[in-house]
């Protein structure tokens, strides 16, 4: 499964186009943020790639999910996005 990292400064247009290519071949992406920035970025994201998708017969449904990830040596929680083709 393809991971994309989503950060406060990402656009969110870019990440939605990263997303719904990613769909088009595939059946799953997770989507992984870390802090409220991020997250914000990233459910944006993936309302845009909705969009994109609906169009051509896709409709995405997105888990959330908890994840420990180490960044910088520090374990720090994320929220992970796993999105599939429903």
């Amino acid at each position: 499964m393809e991971v994309l990292k989503v950060s406060a400064r990402s656009f969110p247009n870019s990440v939605a186009g990263a997303i719904a290519s990613v769909m088009k071949e595939q059946e799953t992406v997770e989507v992984q943020a870390v802090g409220a920035g991020a997250a914000n970025q990233a459910i944006k994201a993936i309302a845009i790639a909705r969009g994109y998708l609906a169009p051509v017969g896709i409709n995405l449904v997105c888990y959330p999910a908890f994840a420990n990830v180490t960044i910088d040596g520090e374990v720090r929680t994320a929220i992970r996005l796993i999105c599939e083709k429903k």
